[in-house]
């Protein structure tokens, strides 16, 4: 079935129109707690389910009308009206038996993260982090809804929900009628918008006609159930933005839907798309995943991961304005329908710093055509800095007039001629920019430099690229450098960092007229190497969108307290400082520790008795941990390890005044340190106790 144009959209106006009533505003913000996961008639019982909380919020509820159950989860808020979340646990799936209310008070704030055991830190995906929700919306069983939430008043917020499911059994998503996860726009559409799309005068719509403003949809699973499991009942589109200004669609998982992730119609200036995980859409019916049609002027596209659908990452059809799309990851798109990654129609439309990779189609194609079917048009589109590879196509492909299959739209048409006729400026995408010329397909490295020459259209920037792989145009991988054409269009420098063997690219980008498409690829190639190397080849690696996060890395458990069977005192003779033989056994016993245990280190301290000077004993104790430390020295121990300190008599070992006392003042003792933090567990010892003769000292 071929997909229906979006821009002329038919609404159920009769069927919707019961529920989008214009809500009167309620004298005082509310604060609502949804404690019920059940829907149905309002009525007063002893739970508040979501439908009820809708109408308290809008004001066609009364809170005269509740129970007194369902009045203590009504309070008066003091900044914006408020729905929460406090389902029993086990029921947090509501299961609605028809469409909601829309939302129509300014400034709502419907916030699943209210809901307990919420954690706002746990992510299920590592490449962007995004909440897991607990609390769901979607139809009750054998139930047909189009539509989740339908927002009609400005700054609503919608965060930390699973909304999923809603779509027509009968037209899926090539329905007429928009049927989303959560639709944007004024209150009460027309039922037929055909007569009022541009360039109609009274576009978009009548003056009492305001789209809602400030939007914001964030931290939200659309399409995907809260267990990460695709739905039994598919969602037809993500997000469609009808018609609003100024809407945030930020940190959303956005997956399994039959139609796009995102989807804008008649007016959606000022869209701004962000950190949004979009993967495995387009399933049924139109495949790509964020289609940009209507007034889409000052939209932006940033630090998006779209990955795995059906068509294009981003397709633009005959927009109005102009989008910025950068720093996002667009890789194993095209799953079912052969497209380029990106698709433009239309000006000025900027596509940088994107990662494009593994597409069944090019990179990025540019449409001849003009927003509204007009030829030569398109125009002025800059596409630079970014990073393409495993390509069906070129990276950057200018459609020309003269390939009008369809295939040639969402493919691309392969490489221009050079422009040869003032006519190709108004027949070709770009304005038929020229792709650079290479002086030679073999560009000479000399000391290192590779010396870069040729020709591209004058004062156009040419933009050098790395490319990998054996291609004759691109892959453009890794952008290396940037040089100007002169007025004559001749470009050259030279550059370091590359191999013989390695192959460069280019392209060309002038204010004017926008990018062009790459070069024929240039071999480096050094005259004096006798061995040429060869440019490296991409590794495949196995198609995979996201990842669960590696959970932190444990602790390591600690160790248990070491346990040395080593002695850590040796001791001296009478106003001696050299080491005896007894007391070398001793410190090659503790050498072999410090070999074994290269996470010690230690203090060796020097000691005297109490005869003699304090100056003379300090003097005697350094020299007594100097002898020491130099033995181990000898033995192979550090340095760095060791670090000697003196007490001489001001530490002594025990209060008596007998010669064996004495003796075991006079010593060294090794203070053993681990570095890990552990207490270590040492043996004293004496056999190289040296007892004087009477009359001895020091």
């Amino acid at each position: 079935m071929r997909p229906l144009r979006f821009v002329s959209i038919l609404l159920v106006y009769l069927t919707t129109l019961h529920q989008i009533a214009i809500a009167q505003p309620s004298p005082t913000s509310l604060q609502v707690t949804v404690n019920s996961n059940q829907d149905g008639q309002i009525q007063p019982d002893d739970k508040l389910t979501l439908r009820e909380a809708i109408d308290l919020v809008n004001g066609n509820l009364s809170v005269e009308k509740l129970s007194n159950q369902e009045k203590a989860q009504v309070k008066p808020s003091n900044d914006n009206a408020r729905i929460e979340f406090n389902l029993p646990p086990n029921q947090t799936t509501i299961q609605l038996q028809q469409e909601l209310p829309a939302l129509a008070t300014p400034k709502l704030i419907i916030d699943g993260t209210s809901q307990p055991s919420y954690d706002a830190s746990r992510s299920a995906t590592a490449e962007i982090a995004i909440p897991q929700p607990i609390v769901a919306i979607t139809p009750a069983a054998n139930q047909e809804i189009l539509r989740g939430f339908t927002v009609v008043a400005d700054n609503v917020q919608i965060r930390g929900l699973s909304i999923y499911g809603f779509r027509s059994l009968n037209q899926g998503a090539t329905l007429t009628t928009p049927p989303a996860d959560i639709f944007i726009s004024h209150r009460l559409p027309p039922p037929n918008t055909k007569q009022q799309q541009p360039p109609n005068s009274n576009f978009p719509f009548g003056d009492k006609d305001i789209p809602p403003k400030g939007v914001v949809i964030e931290n939200n699973w659309l399409g995907i159930t809260p267990d990460e499991k695709m739905p039994e009942k598919t969602s037809a589109f993500g997000v469609y933005v009808f018609n609003s200004t100024g809407t945030k669609i930020r940190r959303n998982r956005i997956s399994y839907h039959e139609g796009s992730a995102i989807i804008t119609s008649v007016r959606a200036e000022n869209t701004f798309m962000a950190e949004n995980i979009i993967v495995g859409n387009g399933i049924a019916g139109m495949p790509d995943a964020v289609r940009l049609e209507g007034v889409i002027t000052n939209s932006q596209l940033q630090g998006n991961l779209i990955c795995g659908n059906d068509g294009a990452g981003i397709y633009l059809f005959k927009p109005t304005g102009n989008v910025k799309i950068h720093d996002n990851r667009i890789t194993f798109n095209g799953r079912r329908l052969r497209r380029a990654a990106v698709y433009l129609m239309g000006n000025e439309n900027q596509v940088t710093d994107n990662e494009i990779r593994n597409q069944t189609g090019p990179g990025v194609a540019v449409t001849a055509f003009g927003t509204h079917g007009t030829f030569g048009s398109a125009i002025a589109n800059i596409i630079q800095n970014n990073q393409f590879s495993d390509l069906e196509g070129l990276s950057i492909d200018l459609n020309t007039q003269q390939q009008l299959n369809i295939s040639d739209f969402q493919r691309g048409d392969g490489p221009n001629p050079k422009r040869n006729s003032p006519n190709r400026r108004l027949e070709t995408a770009n304005g038929a920019m020229n792709a650079p010329e290479f002086a030679s397909s073999q560009l000479l490295l000399v000391n290192g430099q590779a010396l870069i020459s040729g020709q591209a259209d004058p004062g156009t920037q040419v933009q050098i690229y790395r490319v990998q792989g054996n291609d004759n145009y691109g892959p453009l991988s890794e952008p290396l450098t940037t040089l100007t054409a002169d007025e004559k269009g001749n470009f050259s420098g030279s550059l370091a960092g590359l191999r013989t063997g390695e192959r460069i690219s280019a392209i060309a980008t002038h204010p004017k007229y926008g990018t062009s498409e790459p070069a024929y690829n240039a071999i480096i190639i050094d005259p004096s190497a006798k061995n040429p190397s060869t440019s490296p080849q991409p590794t495949s690696s196995p198609p995979k969108c996201v990842s669960a996060p590696q959970p932190a890395p444990q602790p390591e458990p600690k160790p248990e307290p070491l346990r040395l069977n080593v002695p850590r005192i040796i001791h001296f003779a009478l106003d001696k400082d050299f080491i005896s033989q007894e007391s070398s056994t001793v410190l090659n016993q503790i050498a072999q520790v410090l070999q074994q245990y290269p996470f010690i280190v230690i203090e060796i301290e020097g000691h005297t008795d109490i005869r003699a000077s304090d100056a003379y004993n300090l003097d005697l104790g350094k020299r007594r941990a100097m002898s020491a430390r130099n033995y181990l020295l000898k033995q192979g121990i550090a340095a760095e390890r060791m670090t000697i300190r003196t007490f001489g008599e001001k530490q002594r070992r025990t209060s008596g005044n007998t010669v064996i006392d004495t003796a075991r003042d006079r010593r060294v003792e090794i203070i053993f340190q681990d570095t890990r933090g552990l207490e270590i567990i040492l043996e004293e010892q004496e056999k190289d106790l040296q007892i004087e003769a009477i009359g001895g000292d020091r």
